[in-house]
């Protein structure tokens, strides 16, 4: 979910690269060494808590964008300065959701069990502050919804980021047994994000929890 420092340079460079493969894309992967395709069929994510099935083949990035917290996991269609999914499976109280360390000027506030929504989403938004190098950020909608049989929330929002880019956003989520459940779109807002929120869509309604 969170990119790290984005550049127009890079991501011309990225666009280049993924042009030059584009027949994998969506289909047999987009044909990097950081990636393995996610086939159309039940998939378990994170920390195998959490099980989806996207409607057609997405992108799992091998190197964790949230910097090697198991409960995370991201996938992206396109390459990750356009779009990308990300899924928080179950985490706990008094967890973060990137590994920091007590010396760092600035902190991603930990979740707790008991957070509201609005608590949530404003510690989403301190992720993409501090980690993700966005210099505005607005909240477009924060609305209950169902989620995993629970009583959960979407959060809409869009950000501008370093790199100039504005881009868009949809998080739903829940918290079950104490634990945080999430799935995030995040995706430029000049074409990406509308061409991959049916896909986000679909697989938010097909999550399933293993027991």
């Amino acid at each position: 979910m969170m990119k790290k420092t984005r550049t127009i340079l890079l991501a011309a460079t990225i666009a280049l690269s993924l042009s030059a493969c584009a027949s994998g894309i969506g289909g047999g992967g987009i044909g990097l060494g950081n990636y393995s395709l996610v086939r159309v069929r039940e998939t378990a994510v994170g920390n195998h808590s959490l099980r989806v099935t996207p409607p057609r083949e997405w992108n799992r990035q091998r190197g964790q964008l949230f910097v090697d917290i198991r409960e995370v996991e991201d996938w992206t269609l396109n390459g990750p300065l356009l779009d990308g999914i990300s899924f928080v499976t179950g985490l706990k109280h008094n967890k973060s959701l990137v590994r920091q360390y007590r010396r760092d000027d600035r902190q991603v506030p930990y979740y707790r069990a008991n957070m509201t929504a609005p608590e949530v989403a404003a510690m989403l938004e301190s992720l993409f502050r501090v980690r993700g190098g966005t210099v505005d950020f607005r909240t477009l909608a924060l609305a209950p919804r169902p989620f995993l049989g629970q009583p959960g929330y979407q959060f809409d929002f869009e950000h501008l980021d370093s790199d100039e880019v504005w881009r868009r956003g949809r998080a739903v989520g829940a918290t079950v047994n104490g634990r945080l459940y999430l799935v995030l779109l995040d995706a430029t807002r000049s074409h990406y994000f509308d061409a991959a929120l049916p896909d986000f869509e679909t697989i938010t309604g097909s999550a399933r929890l293993v027991r």
